[in-house]
């Protein structure tokens, strides 16, 4: 049985740390300010890495508190947010809002869904970092949904369908979440999947972000993230084979850094090293190359229907970038459907696909899910 926090800190790791199946919930903590007509906790539960390794992660779980009357199991909405920052203390579960980023809530509660919004490893409870790590934060979200359907209270059962949604890292953590389901989590009876301005071809979304301060400060992200997480087990990995000395030396004190509440202080470590964050190509230096492929999603099969939202005046996350992203999905068979939203920037795309996202949704769960686009 899973522990109820009382007096401990909820994100402390339990010492000793018990042994578990990915998806076991190991404490839970519930949010007295969940909205009206939900319920709502903070859950730690089991996970694995893109090592393998078994860690603990955190999420936060909401669901309604009235009855699902759709028919069978109340469907699961797995989220997965945008980028925060990859420390600890970034973890969206750990904000003075913990349902602030998780865009589409109310409509998605208002359906009658429960949502599961992974933190991603590293992030809330301490373990190895995840940004970008295609391998660890899709386990994570597969695994959040697990947990939502240990609480008893959340309606969800092993024969809920399981939506994921995700935007930005978000994005590329659900599009692994999609590749990984039928190997990882074969009981879950995965749906769909829709995402707003995935990361998806991360050389080119290098190259299009690098020089602004933007693109050093998220780079910054996954330059660490990358030599901690590969670097152990890669003889000569180092960040100065793709990062100026300057670079190197500033690398860990921005990944140090949330993007939200720490901007302006990781943006005055990031602007001097515009132009000059770079020794050489990532794309195109081993082994960090093969590294940018690993972690670029698409290699495996969605056999689930997609849906991709993007907006047209993104500066982030650069339209053709998902326009090519969708052509190789077409490519291979995936059932796409591609939405263009004109007037659109990065930060507001995930809002304006909500009433796509959810007639998508309710769609395929009725079996007519719409043509594809390809």
């Amino acid at each position: 049985m899973f522990e109820e926090v009382t007096e401990q800190p909820f994100y402390a790791l339990p010492d000793p740390i018990p042994s578990g199946q990915p998806g076991e919930v190991v404490r839970t903590e519930q949010l007295q300010s969940a909205p009206d007509g939900t319920a709502a906790w903070r859950v730690m539960y089991h996970s694995t890495d893109v090592h393998g390794a078994p860690l603990l992660t955190s999420a936060v779980v909401i669901a309604p508190t009235a009855p699902w009357t759709g028919g069978g199991a109340r469907p699961v909405v797995a989220w997965g947010h945008p980028t925060t920052g990859m420390a600890a203390r970034c973890a969206p579960s750990n904000g003075i809002d913990p349902f602030d980023l998780i865009e589409g809530m109310t409509d998605l509660l208002n359906a009658g869904y429960a949502v599961a919004a992974a933190d991603y490893p590293g992030m809330g409870v301490a373990g190895p970092d995840s940004y970008l790590v295609g391998g660890t934060e899709g386990t994570s979200v597969l695994d959040a949904v697990r947990a939502a359907q240990h609480l008893d209270q959340t309606g969800a059962t092993a024969d809920s369908d399981v939506l994921l949604w995700g935007h930005s890292q978000g994005g590329h953590a659900v599009l692994f979440a999609s590749q990984q389901a039928a190997a990882y989590a074969p009981e879950l009876k995965l749906t769909a999947a829709a995402v707003a301005a995935p990361a998806t071809e991360l050389g080119t979304l290098l190259d299009d972000d690098i020089g602004d301060v933007s693109g050093v400060s998220l780079g910054s992200y996954a330059f660490q993230t990358y030599q901690s997480v590969y670097g152990p087990s890669t003889p000569g990995m180092d960040l100065t084979q793709v990062l100026t000395d300057a670079g190197a030396a500033a690398t860990p004190q921005m990944a140090a850094l949330c993007l939200i509440g720490q901007n302006s202080q990781l943006h005055d470590i990031a602007g001097p090293l515009v132009g000059s964050y770079l020794r050489n190509d990532p794309a195109t230096t081993q082994p960090w190359a093969a590294i940018l492929a690993q972690n670029t999603p698409g290699n495996s099969p969605i056999t689930v229907p997609l849906l991709v939202a993007q907006g047209e005046s993104d500066v982030l996350v650069h339209p053709a970038a998902t326009q090519q992203f969708v052509q190789q999905q077409c490519a291979k068979g995936t059932h796409v459907i591609f939405r263009q939203f004109p007037d659109t920037g990065h930060g507001q795309i995930a809002l304006k696909a909500v009433p796509d996202v959810l007639s998508f949704f309710a769609a395929v769960r009725a079996g007519t899910p719409p043509a594809s686009t390809c």
